[in-house]
């Protein structure tokens, strides 16, 4: 009883907890936020006066016969009805702009985090996932501020202002709705909450299904080329089978709950109706006191059924909103330092002196080892080694993707923990294996550091990388849009656009991680021409299996498990590296 006890305080410190952030979401906008408290209240006010109106309808109007009296009454109620769809109007048409406008500003919040966001924060994530805080968790987020508060202040008020009139009409009929109505209203909306339980099963199963159909035609030829179409289509089928068995189970519990609610709700009306019928025939209520009785206790009803569901809202929106919390919240481990150093003018010297790491996640298996390497200004430096020796892991402390957890590396003498980072990644470039192009046209590609950049100063950059004949020999030219990822592209001509990008940015020091290595020989030769007017005059950091790309080093760094085994030039570790002859004779030979 007490772990019970102690769930529920929890569960409601939680929601409170999340009250109190939504609050802070829309407290820049207070002042719209009051304005519309009050349309809702004067709504709200309003409404409780439709049953009065019927009340007078009936008593002056019908009963007595005053034609007078009944138009008179017919006014007022027009007029009453123009008044709420006013209020209406513009707590909603405000209330709506709260929610949307909160929303916005939460995404905008939650990918401005994202995107200060070490590397290692992506690895242990999907990126679905991501995308779902921002559309599904702000969602709902956005139906509690924009829907779901405003109804429920308006229901308490309907729900205070509609007992109050009820006790005011027939106390002793009230006690007798107040003992049936709220606890069949609760009852209901806790089954309802059920039925939403087993509706998202249902979604799950079909979600389901649907991740089989994406993952399947996203690798049809793999499919195709395996001969296995049959069998995902069977298993789509056996998918969707239990997702229809599974929605005809809901539909079972739906019909039943619906029927239970039809049945109850016109038993407790022919109760109240009852008991009220006979005081009317007693002359102790009117047929018009009792007309107005029957409508409050409808408005009663829907405030408790309202305010009961707000419950399940609540704990949607709490769920939601710690999701995207979990992210705003998140304090970046690679950030500015609190007193950061302008970066010294100079050509791109780096330092990486006497580095170890390993990943957060492994703190018992280092990944670098006391890794010295000196790039002077301009300078061409290769790292190549067998896969897993750790390559990349040492280009990726240069930018700042990781820290080292001992020694340092430095730009300019300067360790690069205390530049700021926005300054220290403007000074370098990479070029992967695999570029990211996005999927917007060639030319915002390679203008993406510099989006203001002129045509001739992109298509000049296209120039150095080679990349303007086969631009040019698209019909839209520097417009042509790439696709998602660059998949309208070849990979030789990807990378020649990764590298007019490049280009573009003019960083000090460049890091090619194999940059070459999946391309085919003509292709190969083309980016590589690229490449070489790239380098020219900027310090390089290249990471490459052929030894097409390393052989020119000015210095060639043998990485083995971690740790520089040698240092030299290609006849130097020719000699004296048995590592290096090795990786050669088996894996470099092709360009040798």
């Amino acid at each position: 009883m007490a772990d019970s006890d102690s769930t529920t305080e929890k569960r409601g410190g939680r929601q409170l907890s999340v009250l109190l952030r939504l609050v802070r979401l829309v407290r820049p906008y207070r002042a719209r936020f009051y304005l519309a408290s009050v349309f809702l209240l004067l709504g709200s006010i309003v409404s409780l006066a439709y049953p009065q109106v019927a009340r007078y309808a009936i008593d002056l109007g019908m009963k007595k016969g005053d034609t007078d009296a009944f138009n008179n009454v017919l006014t007022y109620l027009f007029i009453i009805f123009a008044m709420h769809a006013v209020f209406v109007w513009f707590r909603h048409y405000i209330m709506s702009w709260l929610g949307i406008r909160a929303v916005a500003d939460l995404r905008s919040l939650v990918f401005d985090r994202i995107m200060l966001l070490p590397v290692s924060w992506f690895h242990d994530r999907r990126s679905g996932e991501l995308v779902g805080r921002l559309a599904a968790d702000v969602a709902v987020i956005e139906e509690v501020i924009g829907s779901q508060l405003s109804m429920a202040v308006r229901n308490v008020v309907q729900l205070v202002g509609g007992v109050t009139l009820l006790l005011v009409v027939d106390w002793k009929l009230t006690m007798v709705m107040l003992a049936i109505i709220p606890p069949f209203t609760v009852a209901a909306v806790f089954f309802g909450g059920k039925l939403r339980k087993r509706s998202k099963a249902v979604q799950d199963r079909l979600a389901e299904a649907s991740g089989r159909v994406q993952e399947a035609i996203a690798a049809i030829d793999t499919v195709q080329a395996f001969g296995r179409e049959r069998d995902e289509a069977k298993a789509y089928r056996d998918d969707v089978e239990l997702a229809f068995e599974s929605g005809l189970r809901l539909v079972k519990w739906r019909a039943s709950f619906m029927s239970a609610v039809s049945v109850l709700t016109y038993a407790a009306l022919a109760v109240i109706l009852t008991i009220g019928g006979r005081s009317v025939i007693a002359g102790t209520l009117t047929a018009g006191e009792l007309t107005a009785f029957l409508i409050y206790t409808g408005m009663v009803a829907t405030a408790f059924a309202t305010i009961a569901s707000l419950y399940g809202s609540l704990s949607r929106a709490a769920g939601a909103t710690e999701r995207l919390y979990d992210v705003v919240d998140q304090v970046p481990e690679i950030r500015d330092s609190e007193e950061p150093v302008d970066l010294p003018d100079g050509q791109g010297a780096v330092h990486f002196r006497d580095v170890s790491f390993h990943y957060a996640s492994r703190p018992d298996d280092p990944v670098l080892r006391g890794v010295d390497i000196v790039l002077d200004a301009g300078q061409v430096v290769a790292l190549v080694g067998p896969s897993g020796a750790g390559k990349t892991t040492i280009a990726s402390l240069l930018p700042r993707f990781y820290d080292a957890q001992e020694g340092a590396v430095t730009l300019e003498g300067v360790d690069v923990r205390k530049l700021r980072l926005r300054e220290l990644r403007a000074a370098i470039a990479v070029v992967a294996q695999e570029p990211v192009l996005f999927s917007g046209s060639i030319r915002d590609n390679i203008a993406y550091s510099n989006p203001e950049l002129s045509a001739e100063l992109v298509e000049k950059a296209a120039k150095d990388a080679n990349a303007d004949a086969f631009i040019r020999g698209f019909p839209e030219g520097y417009d042509t849009l790439v696709g998602e990822r660059g998949v309208k592209l070849s990979g030789g001509q990807k990378q020649r656009i990764a590298i007019a990008r490049a280009i573009v940015a003019d960083p000090r020091v460049l890091i090619l991680d194999e940059a070459t290595s999946n391309l085919d020989s003509e292709s190969e030769a083309a980016v590589q021409q690229a490449l070489s007017k790239l380098m020219k005059g900027r310090t390089t950091l290249v990471i490459a299996h052929r030894l097409s790309t390393v052989r020119d080093a000015d210095r060639i760094c043998v990485v083995e498990n971690g740790e520089i085994s040698a240092q030299g030039s290609h006849h130097e570790l020719m000699t004296s590296s048995e590592t290096y002859r090795r990786l050669v004779e088996h894996q470099l030979i092709e360009a040798a």
